[in-house]
This record gives structure tokens, sequence and C-alpha cells, in this order.
């Protein structure tokens, strides 16, 4: 089995971060690749950094289905491109944020996300929506950091996650912490030891969510909604896209 983890945006540091988390729970038969766009924001904070990543991200995929990947990860907590991503794919695509909301569901009876910046609020909350996980999401909570925080040496950010997992514990009497940044993965285990709640990294949720579709022999429906895109002709910059 072959799974393509892309981290939508640029910052090759995070993909490799992300990498490692991926390979950790990957089972020893499964062949875990993880890529960035070469074009695109160096962070997605917010929509507008998210619409921009959204085209390489299509592009990772297509060249994905053209090698015979079984699978992929989108690395996002946005869930950034993903509904985009079904319809250009046949092998099953899992966002992040939806892989560690239907994981957490199963694990406890209520959930709070620990996300970055304030921004990121509205769009998760949104999300739990679309999954229809608002009854299991008690809060969407900020640690008040930029995203590539997590990836600065010397940076309070971990200690700034844990201390709102604390509060989210206390406040929320949140049963599961997800982490909503997969730039958060390599702090799960450690704020599991460190609080006795089950902290749920999306990125790994993700990977064995897939590799049990993929076990299952499913892939994604072509019927309706995530049939493949209607071709076209497409213009200027984004002629490239075009569905055939």
């Amino acid at each position: 089995m072959k799974i393509l983890v892309i981290n939508p945006n640029t910052t090759g540091s995070m993909t490799e971060k992300i990498g490692v988390a991926a390979r950790a729970v990957a089972n020893p038969t499964t062949e875990i690749v993880t890529l960035n766009p070469n074009k695109g924001p160096v962070s997605i904070e917010g929509h507008y950094d998210g619409a921009y990543a959204v085209p390489g991200i299509l592009e990772l995929v297509r060249q994905g289905e053209a090698e015979g990947y079984d699978g992929y990860v989108i690395a996002c907590f946005d869930d950034t491109g993903l509904d985009a991503a079904r319809e250009v794919a046949r092998s099953p695509v899992l966002g992040i944020c939806e892989a560690a909301m239907y994981t957490a569901a199963m694990l406890g009876t209520s959930f709070s996300v620990i996300t970055t910046l304030p921004r990121s609020i509205g769009i998760i909350e949104h999300l739990a929506m679309k999954y229809g996980m608002e009854r299991f999401c008690r809060k969407v909570r900020s640690a008040e950091i930029p995203v590539l925080a997590l990836e600065a040496v010397g940076s309070d950010a971990a200690c700034r996650v844990r201390d709102e997992v604390k509060n989210a514990i206390a406040q929320d009497r949140a049963e599961c912490i997800l982490l909503g940044c997969a730039g958060m993965t390599d702090l799960a285990q450690w704020l599991s030891s460190e609080t006795g709640v089950p902290v749920i990294d999306g990125v790994a949720a993700a990977v064995k969510l897939v590799e049990a579709l993929v076990g299952l022999g499913v892939t994604t429906s072509k019927v309706g909604s995530y049939s493949f895109p209607l071709p076209k002709p497409y213009i200027g910059d984004f002629a490239q896209f075009q569905p055939q």
C-alpha cells in the first residue's frame, strides 16, 4: 500500500515532521510519501492562504493518481481542498480534521480543539458542523501562536499549546483533545502523558483510516458530488489544470 501525505503549505521542515508522524503509525507494509507543493503560502492561516494552496494540492493528487497511489492525506486542519481533491482522485482522500473528529467521537463523548491563531477558530467550527460533530465539539481554542512558531527553535509554542490543552480539560470538560494544526503532530504523545487524556494528532488518525479504507477495498464514489470534474477549457495561468 502506498499513501501520499500532502502538506498543503510550502514549508519543507513541516513536511518532514509530518512524514515522521505518519511513518510512526503506518503498517510496516505501507509506504508513506510526504510532499508539499512547490508554489503557495509558507503557512495556511485563513481562507485566503487556503485558496492559494488548493492548486498545488490538486496538482499533487493528479500526479499521485497517475503514479498509482492507494490513498491520500491532506495534512492541514482546515481540510484545505478536500472536496476538490476527492473529485480528482478515485483512491480515498482524507483530511486530518475530519479524521481527528471521527476518531475522537469513538474515544469519548466530547472534545476540544487547540488551534494556532484565533482566525482559524471559525473555520474549524464550520468543519465540525459540516461533519456533524458539533454536538461532540465543546470548544475550539487558540494557543495564540502563528503556525511557523511551531517550527522555530527556542519558541515557547509547545508550552502554549500544553497550557491551552490543560485549560480545555479543566474548563470545557473535554474528554479528548484534538491538535488543530499538522505542525503540532510531534506534540501528541507528550501531551497525552502530561494530561492523561487522549490527545489526537489528525495526521496519525488519517493515515490509519486511509489504511483501513484501502484494506476494505473501497474507493471514492464517482456517482454524484465527487464525480470526476467535467471536461472544459480553463483559461490563463490555470490552463494546466483543465479537466480532460
